[in-house]
């Protein structure tokens, strides 16, 4: 007991000295933080569009079904060719990085332009949201736990376990977003933007909640505990959906705010976490033809049918 109470002294030490190595991030991310919240009081006192946070609410368990459907594949398969893991996982980037662009970042300008009644300003404001999603990301990136917390709490004999959780532990977390960006787009209640965004979002969850079990199993968990515990990384999403639609919903502006900081959010995850995912197996060829055959598929979803 005394061994891991002192491991997580040490942990919290690393942290404090890793949030004074870089205090930009620091305050810029705690800054965030304030900002978000503010903005939750906000919409709180004024009250909340129910049916819209209907929408919503199903966007995010959209997401989690999503998830529990691709961990539960794990009962039906023994193993998966890595070209195919990478195939799939770049499909699901493509679509990601698509509905960025043509559910959030073109929205978010065109709500902006109509409140502003200025194109460079509208501009503005979703590259202001894109750079606060960013920074948002970067910050959770830096003061979540990564190997050398894992070394501090578990040692050299179980770096490859820690290795596989700290992988499931990015996952659950980036599911946050992708459920943020989902409320932010039902917040006016439009179809036409939701569910092409939540239709991307849901597609790109079932390869990943399979990766998750898939993980799991390699490490020595039956296919149940694999599958249960995949499943649970979905529910970030309608937790991640309740969030971003009742900030979004605080004032005028920041509703295109939201859909820039949204999709800054999931460029950071698709750049940062699933393409060099991808690029790791030495299959980035089917990986970026994935990439770009989901993008197109995507992008004719979202602006023939959208």
């Amino acid at each position: 007991m005394q061994t891991s109470d002192k491991a997580h002294q040490e942990l919290i030490q690393a942290w404090r000295a890793q949030a004074r190595s870089k205090p930009w991030l620091t305050l810029s991310f705690a800054a965030i933080v304030l900002v978000i919240l503010i903005l939750l009081l906000i919409s709180v006192y004024q009250g909340l569009h129910l049916a819209h946070f209907n929408y919503a609410v199903s966007g995010g368990m959209a997401g989690f079904i999503a998830t529990a459907l691709g961990s539960m594949m794990i009962y039906f398969t023994r193993t998966i060719s890595l070209r195919t893991q990478d195939s799939l996982l770049g499909f699901a980037a493509g679509m990601m990085l698509a509905a960025s662009a043509f559910s959030l970042i073109l929205p978010g300008i065109e709500a902006a332009q109509e409140i502003l009644d200025q194109r460079f300003l509208a501009a503005a404001i979703v590259v202001l949201g894109l750079g606060l999603g960013t920074v948002m990301m970067l910050g959770l990136d830096y003061f979540t736990p990564h190997q050398q917390a894992s070394a501090v709490l578990c040692g050299v004999e179980c770096q490859r376990l820690s290795g596989i959780w700290l992988f499931v532990f990015a996952i659950a977390l980036h599911n946050l977003p992708e459920g943020m960006a989902i409320g932010i787009s039902f917040t006016h209640g439009d179809l036409q933007i939701g569910l092409p965004l939540t239709l991307a979002i849901a597609i790109q969850d079932i390869p990943e909640g399979f990766a998750v079990a898939l993980a799991l199993r390699s490490a020595g968990l039956t296919s149940t505990k694999a599958f249960l515990i995949g499943a649970a990384t979905g529910l970030l999403e309608p937790l991640g959906a309740i969030l971003g639609f009742t900030m979004s919903s605080s004032i005028v502006l920041a509703y295109p705010l939201s859909m820039g900081l949204a999709a800054g959010a999931m460029i950071f995850v698709v750049c940062h976490e699933v393409i060099p995912e991808t690029h790791r197996n030495g299959y980035q060829s089917a990986a970026t033809s994935g990439l770009m055959l989901g993008f197109a598929v995507m992008m004719f979803l979202d602006t023939a049918l959208g």
